[in-house]
């Protein structure tokens, strides 16, 4: 009976089909999440200062007045005039 162990008397092992119950077994649940995404509308309100910044900046408006003399002047002082000036730009 050592060798036969297993085996139902006089079957053979090709035709022998047991009549074995089925039996059910549950695993603990396993949780699988998925995610779905919709569109939310988010209003974000920014504002906005607008600094206006005043600066003087020079701007140059040149006015000329004109005035008038008479001068007399003799030819010979003129030369002499003439003569010390140009000699007053060259010593420059």
């Amino acid at each position: 009976m050592g060798s036969n162990m297993g085996m139902v008397e006089g079957a053979n092992s090709a035709n022998f089909c047991p009549d074995c119950p089925t039996q059910t077994i549950y695993d603990p649940p396993i949780t699988q999440y998925e995610d779905i995404y919709h569109p939310q509308l988010v209003n974000v309100i920014q504002n906005i200062e607008t600094v206006k910044k005043h600066h003087c900046c020079p701007v140059y408006q040149h006015y000329y007045t004109q005035s008038e003399k008479n001068v007399m002047v003799s030819g010979l002082k003129r030369r002499k005039r003439a003569k010390i000036s140009s000699k007053k730009r060259s010593k420059k």
